[in-house]
């Protein structure tokens, strides 16, 4: 029988509405500070609701080439930055990359002010030409790991994850099995979602978005009774997978171990959650990992602050966890949903906090509804050493992911 390789975490990196970098992030976790606030353009464009998570463009001149900025979309400066950190976090320089055989797996879904702004273009000039030469590798779904896989010299798998909110945890579970099946010794993980007025108009138009327009910071209230939707988010997120000898080897500081991926699709209507599906992903993550509920000390849940959603997720968190009282919290509450980026910015939220053994809290949760009464949702900062911890990640057309990780 073959030995399954183990595969563990040896960088992280985030560029969030939390923060621009891993200690402004984990600060802002700690003191459970929102980063969400009113875009004026979403008022100008028309939005049902303006409110979004506030995250600033990085200033890459003097970073990066010309030619590089031209042709990364938002959503790839975001995770340039977050790559950068999780890269020098790693230990990995550009000698290294250079010598070495890395790859790259991101979740994207989207790249949606490119595409509009060269058809903008062309309507406006009846002229292709003037779209500029950077706008069809902005503009591709895949133009985060194009461009991050030239700008870093990456000569491994290379390849976007497109899975609706759950991309960016799905990229991580399947950077897992390429290593502990052998196929690659270390990936690039993580997951990006622009932020500009354009990229979110048709979820607006879908009544999606909370209207709380009046206290922007309470307007996230993941499993509250009085939630009334979700506040649309981004940013960058990354982390460094590699094999465990490899990375005792290299003599890298090992962070994590990333022990078990689960996944399911719900089969149903295109926007409908499922308690089974939500069931079924964690269920495998577990058993992957080789753990009981009783094992896992934290859950970072999906909760996005949707009716539906939240209903769904705590029915299945409510048969699996409630006997263990296992503490659960939604980051989301603070950062809104990031969406394509949110399942590996969780998992750079929740590994911050097992280093520095805490629970963020669930701001916002006042009052319980039916379904979440009987979850241990945990709504102040709370000291805890955190063994393993579960994250849980869900998107439209069904499709489920969960994650297990240990501490090592």
């Amino acid at each position: 029988m073959i030995k399954r390789r183990r595969v563990v975490i040896t960088g992280i990196g985030i560029y969030s509405c939390l923060g621009k970098n891993i200690d402004e992030v984990a600060k802002s976790l700690y003191e459970g500070k929102s980063g969400i606030g009113i875009d004026p353009m979403r008022i100008e464009y028309g939005y049902r609701s303006p409110l979004t998570g506030i995250v600033e463009r990085p200033v890459l001149k003097g970073l990066l080439d010309r030619r590089m900025r031209v042709c990364l979309a938002e959503e790839g400066e975001y995770a340039y930055m977050a790559t950068a950190e999780a890269l020098k976090n790693s230990g990995i320089d550009m000698d290294y990359l250079t010598d070495n055989e890395v790859g790259i797996l991101f979740g994207n879904d989207s790249s949606a002010k490119a595409v509009i702004e060269s058809h903008t273009t062309a309507l406006q000039t009846k002229d292709t030409t003037l779209m500029g030469s950077g706008a069809i590798f902005q503009s591709m779904n895949s133009t985060v790991t194009m461009n991050l896989s030239t700008i870093f010299k990456l000569r491994g798998i290379n390849m976007t994850i497109s899975a609706a909110c759950a991309s960016g945890s799905h990229a991580i579970g399947l950077g897992m099995m390429f290593i502990r099946d052998g196929l690659q010794d270390m990936i690039i993980c993580g997951g990006a979602q622009e932020t500009n007025y354009l990229s979110m108009g048709s979820f607006d138009g879908l009544g999606a978005f909370s209207v709380r327009v009046d206290e922007p910071t309470k307007a996230s209230r993941p499993f509250d009774r009085d939630r009334d939707g979700l506040v649309p988010s981004g940013g960058g997120a990354a982390v460094i997978l590699e094999e465990y000898e490899h990375a005792v080897k290299r003599g890298a500081h090992i962070i994590a171990e990333v022990a078990g991926y689960g996944f399911s699709s719900n089969g149903a209507n295109i926007s409908q959650p499922s308690d089974v599906g939500s069931i079924v992903a964690m269920e495998r993550a577990l058993k992957d990992a080789g753990v009981s509920v009783e094992d896992i000390d934290y859950i970072n849940a999906h909760a996005t602050s949707t009716l539906q959603g939240d209903t769904f997720e705590a029915m299945a968190l409510d048969k699996l966890f409630s006997p263990c009282h296992t503490p659960i919290s939604s980051t989301k509450s603070m950062t809104g949903h990031e969406c394509w980026m949110a399942g590996a910015a969780e998992i750079v939220y929740s590994t911050l906090m097992m280093r520095n053994s805490f629970m963020a809290p669930n701001i916002n949760f006042e009052n319980p509804d039916e379904y979440s009464q009987n979850l241990n949702i945990i709504t102040q900062t709370t000291e805890k050493k955190i063994d393993a911890y579960l994250s849980n990640s869900f998107g439209f057309g069904g499709t489920n992911s969960a994650l297990v990780i240990k501490k090592i």
